[in-house]
């Protein structure tokens, strides 16, 4: 019989209690979970409140609070004279928020592209930048266009005014001076150079959003107020640059050459006085020209530069007098053989057949032959330190962005037919600048000045607050040298190769250069660069010019053909129109002699009297405004020391309203200059004649719609040699 053992079986309390424990088990848990969970959320908020608070007030800050940009106004740019080539115009901007402007958007680009003749779908394109919060629709336009967008009418559209760059006398010293980018920063020549002292610094407002984004000002956040940028004065003197622009255009033309250039110094300061190239760059418009375009050729470019560095071999063997009185030497009828090391002979040829010449022939002459042997008495180390001393193979310091050395060797670098290829242009590299720096040596007595290009740099008030001084390199020939070597220069002109150079009644220094241009791995036939370099008054000299040519075709192709009768053009204006050549009577002091009247228009009155008494010149201001409009006598008149110029400034009273403008007086003003001036004012332009402006319809002052026809009357400005 099987037997069974019952499990005994829990009470009724043994099982409520077991319930009562699992209950407690789970309610612990549930504290711990909530107790995690407050935890985790305590910590949170010590992370978000004490150690990430000040990023999340950041962005708290950026969404109630819109920062708004001051731009500086950059600074303006003068002439020697006080003449204005480059200020400030105040134009509109249009920008966006893609994601305030939203559904409109179709409404938006329709008036754009109404406005700006463009596709509609190019405004388009931008505003369905939803990644983006703000986005450029047209920068730097006509403030007219105010008037036909109407910003407040979209939400989410901005209008701006900001500054715009004006050039004032279009290409001229285009390449020189520069230009900006769309945000106003230099690109180059002296807006880049100078780009630091005239772009200023950009101010702000806060301003407050609401919870639509839309922007107030408001008290409670700063203003910081926008520092304008410092002004520069030049040593350029405008009216020069323009002759030697328009001079060389017309030899550039006249030849048919490639491209061309000009430069020109005071010998006694290394002023530069203009430095122009061609073909030319305007600065209101530098996006169509190309890089090889906007160059300053002047320093950015190396040349072999012919018979023109002669100098630096006659100054070497006049300083070392290796030569004999009355010497002659013969010139091989045009062929020199020359037997090399290894006995490879090598030709040296002039271009025409020459027997017997003195040493001042075989430079008037330009003998190419009569040099290399007179190299042979000088030496490596005496030719290579001469070039050395002259400046070439140095940079000049002039205070342009982009200049080279250029390419001078050292004797241990030389080849066998160095020496003598060096005597007469070859073989070494040099810039324009340095070229015409070396003839300025020559004509200061023998004494190289480095090149300078920047006067001053003043502030809002007209405060120089920097100022460039004269400064001496090293002298580099003797007082002597430098007089035979004048007398030599100026038979190169008298009875030489530059005979096209001469000016009746002036006495010009100067000397031809001819160099065949090197392609590839050769010398090419046809490829010439054509120079000529001088100084005038010879006895006196005040001006040192170089004229150099690319590749001359019509008219011949050497220095004196085709690059001296541009150098003769340039002198003979320059001297007709300036008061540097005229000497002073005796009996006149020096405080009474003429000053030239700068250019004050478009200035502030307090800035015009200050640039005016500068120049020894009483003031009278009459009108009621704060801007100079009309200055009488006009910019560069002369007009003696201690007399009064007026100036009349604008009248708040006098403001044109809204599609108007009062007319510019335009008397006295060359061609140019009245162009920009009615351009400025969106007025339309007639003129008859050339020269100066004497008679204009409507007159001065009178107010006309924009776009209005000014008809100009021109005559030639009379003026006597000095």
């Amino acid at each position: 019989m099987s037997q069974t053992t019952e499990r005994p079986q829990p009470s009724p309390g043994d099982s409520a209690g077991l319930r009562t424990v699992r209950m407690l088990r789970r309610l612990g848990l549930l504290k711990l979970g909530f107790l995690a969970f407050f935890l985790v959320v305590a910590l949170r908020l010590v992370q978000i409140q004490a150690i990430e608070a000040p990023r999340y007030r950041e962005i708290a800050r950026r969404q109630h609070e819109a920062t708004v940009i001051l731009p500086a106004t950059r600074g303006n740019i003068f002439d020697r004279n006080g003449t204005l080539l480059v200020s400030n115009s105040l134009f509109v901007s249009f920008g966006a928020d893609p994601k305030m402007v939203g559904h409109r958007s179709p409404d938006v680009a329709s008036r754009f592209a109404v406005a700006f003749d463009k596709p509609r779908s190019w405004y388009q394109s931008k505003l369905n930048a939803d990644d983006r919060h703000f986005v450029w629709l047209e920068r730097r336009v006509d403030p007219q266009y105010s008037t036909r967008i109407k910003a407040a009418s979209f939400e989410g559209l901005i209008e701006l005014t900001e500054p715009k760059r004006l050039y004032h006398f279009d290409h001229a010293a285009g390449q020189v001076i520069g230009c900006t980018d769309i945000d106003n920063n230099g690109l180059d020549g002296i807006e880049l150079e100078l780009n630091d002292h005239l772009k200023g610094t950009d101010g702000h407002v806060i301003m407050a959003k609401d919870g639509l984004g839309r922007k107030r000002p408001s008290m409670d956040y700063p203003r910081l107020d926008p520092l304008n940028g410092n002004s520069a004065v030049l040593t350029l003197d405008i009216e020069y640059q323009s002759v030697a622009e328009e001079e060389l255009r017309r030899g550039v033309e006249r030849s048919q050459a490639e491209s061309g250039l000009v430069v020109m110094l005071d010998p006694m300061t290394g002023e530069v006085l203009a430095m122009a190239n061609y073909p030319w760059v305007n600065p209101n418009d530098a996006t169509h020209a190309s890089p090889a375009q906007r160059k300053n050729r002047v320093i950015t470019d190396m040349f072999e530069p012919g018979s023109v560095f002669k100098v630096v071999t006659a100054s070497a063997a006049l300083e070392q007098k290796v030569l004999k009185g009355g010497e002659k030497f013969y010139a091989e009828q045009g062929r020199y053989v020359v037997k090399l090391p290894g006995g490879k002979p090598r030709t040296i040829t002039d271009t025409h057949k020459y027997g017997m010449l003195t040493f001042q022939e075989a430079i008037e002459l330009s003998s190419n032959i009569v040099m290399a042997k007179i190299s042979e008495r000088i030496g490596a180390e005496g030719l290579y330190t001469m070039a050395r001393n002259f400046g070439f193979g140095i940079k000049t310091g002039v205070e342009l962005p982009g200049e080279i050395p250029g390419d001078l060797k050292k004797p241990s670098e030389w080849s066998g037919t160095t020496l003598n290829t060096m005597a007469f242009g070859y073989e070494v590299g040099v810039t324009p600048l340095q070229i015409v720096a070396a003839y300025a040596a020559v004509a200061n007595g023998g004494v190289l000045m480095k090149p300078m290009i920047i006067r001053q740099i003043t502030n809002d008030q007209r405060e120089v607050i920097a100022e460039t001084q004269p400064q001496v390199v090293r002298r580099v020939i003797s007082k002597e040298t430098a007089a035979i070597l004048t007398r030599i220069l100026e038979g190169v002109v008298e009875r030489g190769t530059g005979v096209s150079a001469k000016v009746s009644g002036v006495r010009i220094a100067g000397k031809t250069g001819t160099s065949r241009k090197f392609v590839g791995d050769k010398y090419e036939m046809g490829s010439y660069t054509a120079s000529f370099v001088g100084f005038f008054p010879a006895d006196d000299p005040k001006v040192v010019c170089l004229v150099m040519l690319e590749n001359p075709r019509v008219g011949g192709y050497t220095g004196g053909l085709a690059s001296a009768p541009i150098f003769r053009g340039i002198a003979q204006r320059i001297y007709a129109m300036s008061g540097r050549f005229q000497r002073p009577s005796q009996s006149v002091t020096s405080e009474k002699q003429p000053v030239a009247i700068p250019d004050v228009k478009n200035l502030k009155a307090e800035a015009a009297r200050a640039m005016l008494e500068a120049h020894g010149l009483d003031v009278n201001v009459r009108g009621g405004g704060d801007v100079v409009e009309q200055q009488t006598p006009v910019a560069g008149s002369l007009l003696a020391r201690g007399k009064t110029v007026t100036l009349v400034t604008n009248s708040r009273s006098a403001i044109p309203p809204q599609g108007f403008v009062l007319v510019p007086d335009l008397r006295g003003l060359t061609i140019r200059r009245a162009l920009n001036s009615l351009i400025t004012n969106q007025l339309d332009a007639a003129v008859s004649g050339s020269g100066v402006v004497v008679s204009q319809s409507p007159a001065a002052g009178q107010q006309v719609k924009t776009g209005t026809r000014v008809s100009m009357r021109c005559e030639q400005r009379m003026v006597a040699a000095g």
